[in-house]
């Protein structure tokens, strides 16, 4: 019995001296700061007003066109109004990826128009489009397992729908027809591919994203159909008719561009060199004005960094904001920023990334080393109020981490809700519109309460950490 009371006690001394060290990070009147910080920031309009702005003065801005030098030139004056202390432009360069004519067609036995797009990537057909018999897949599993005799000289169609999910995990378990299903087509020698749009809304609006693409592999033009459109497929190829479908893509790859990474940094007091790094990506594809992808992202994180300059002032870390360069064709930003930093990776305490819409956060997910968890546990005290709950430590963040991630740096994740993301995602109806001003500002307060602790701390969060996906 002694030896258990000991051992209660010892336990007991253990979590009081966790909670006096933790005490000691933060002194009272920072976290009143912080707290005062997110609740103001709960009816501020800035992060809505940077979207508009975005959307409004750039709009669609695929990676290596026009606009996206518009997006470039558009944050780095963006930054250098909301007072940031240093404004950097780092180059990514990739060959660009040109979308032209989109046409589509059923020839019989129902002759009617089709709502299509070419998939990122996509090589053209020729001039006159393609013309073949559809041969229909349910997933890309049932493609891949397929007799090649049954695929030689035909239009794949895969069929599978994505699920409505609030956390968005339908995508994963639909996006591989998207990525293979043309390498694949190619393999057995087929001539096209078309695919039922990645997404979950009943528009006659398709969605776009990029598929997989090797110069050196095999491959065919692939193209989307809206939901609508795929239904209708569906319902000539039941009538057990040959379905002959001709469609035309000009889409093709140009030549190499270089855009750029836009990073505005609040520069730390006692830690400059080291970095809290949250952002969004700059870039868009080009159907829509990339409202929800991403523009609403790049809007709370500067909105988070500005507000914490303008109401708490400059905290012990820098504070990084970077707009990322070609997300989403590439990660072109992505890797050229690794590149570029590479030599300094472990002053990249901890990173993440708004794109996920503009939803309401409702969890908190991180990935961090253990010794770091009493400081997550000090976030949460302050994000509680605002509905959001602990997730798990076994988050990964967004896309443009994945380099930093794997390379160690710790990461964190503020999980939106994205039950109705996927209606608008990579389509004509990404725009402003769907925005709800008051989900985005609770995305700001949420940011600014785990950023805020992040960079005023002296505490690292671990590097070198297993890649978690």
């Amino acid at each position: 019995m002694k030896a258990i009371a000991y051992s209660a006690l010892l336990l007991s001394t253990s979590l009081f001296a966790a909670e006096q060290k933790i005490s000691q990070m933060y002194d009272a009147s920072f976290l009143q700061k912080v707290a005062t910080l997110r609740d103001h920031a709960l009816n501020d309009p800035l992060a809505y007003d940077i979207t508009e702005s975005l959307t409004t003065e750039v709009g669609p801005r695929l990676g290596g066109s026009e606009n996206d030098a518009k997006a470039v030139a558009w944050g780095e004056a963006k930054f250098k109004a909301l007072g940031f202390d240093r404004v950097t432009l780092e180059p990514a360069t990739f060959q660009r990826w040109v979308r032209g004519k989109e046409r589509a067609e059923i020839l019989a036995p129902f002759p009617q128009p089709l709502a299509i797009t070419a998939l990122g990537k996509s090589i053209p057909t020729p001039k006159e489009g393609i013309t073949g018999e559809v041969v229909h897949f349910a997933n890309l599993a049932d493609l891949e397992a397929a007799d090649p005799n049954v695929v030689k000289g035909k239009i794949t169609f895969i069929s599978n729908r994505m699920s409505r999910q609030k956390d968005g995990s339908g995508y994963g378990q639909a996006v591989g027809a998207r990525g293979t299903a043309a390498q694949v087509t190619a393999a057995k020698g087929g001539i096209g591919t078309v695919i039922r749009s990645i997404g979950t809304d009943n528009d006659r609006l398709p969605h776009t994203g990029a598929m997989k693409h090797d110069h050196n592999v095999a491959t065919v033009p692939a193209a989307a159909l809206s939901n609508p459109d795929a239904d209708l497929l569906m319902n000539m190829l039941k009538r057990d008719q040959p379905v002959t479908l001709k469609y035309t893509l000009g889409s093709y790859f140009g030549d190499d561009y270089t855009s750029h990474n836009v990073i505005g940094d609040i520069v730390g007091t006692e830690r400059p060199d080291e970095y809290i790094v949250i952002g969004c990506h700059l870039d868009s594809w080009d159907l829509g004005t990339g409202a929800i992808d991403d523009a609403s992202g790049c809007g709370i994180t500067m909105a988070t960094a500005k507000l914490i300059k303008q109401h708490i002032g400059p905290l012990k870390r820098t504070i990084r904001v970077i707009l990322w360069a070609n997300e989403e064709y590439g990660l072109a930003g992505a890797k050229a920023y690794h590149e570029a930093h590479k030599h300094e990776l472990k002053q990249h305490i901890l990173g993440g990334e708004s794109d996920f819409g503009a939803g309401a956060i409702y969890a908190l997910g991180t990935r961090v080393d253990e010794h770091a968890m009493p400081l997550v546990d000090e976030m949460m005290k302050l994000l509680n109020p605002l509905g959001i709950t602990y997730a798990n430590n076994q988050s990964s963040s967004a896309p443009d981490l994945i380099p930093l991630r794997a390379a160690g740096m710790a990461v964190f994740s503020l999980k939106q809700d994205g039950t109705d993301y996927f209606d608008y995602h990579h389509t004509a109806n990404d725009t402003l519109d769907k925005i709800d001003p008051k989900n985005l500002a609770q995305n700001v307060a949420a940011w600014v309460v785990v950023t805020a602790l992040a960079a005023n701390t002296a505490q690292d969060f671990g590097f070198g950490l297993t890649d978690k996906k």
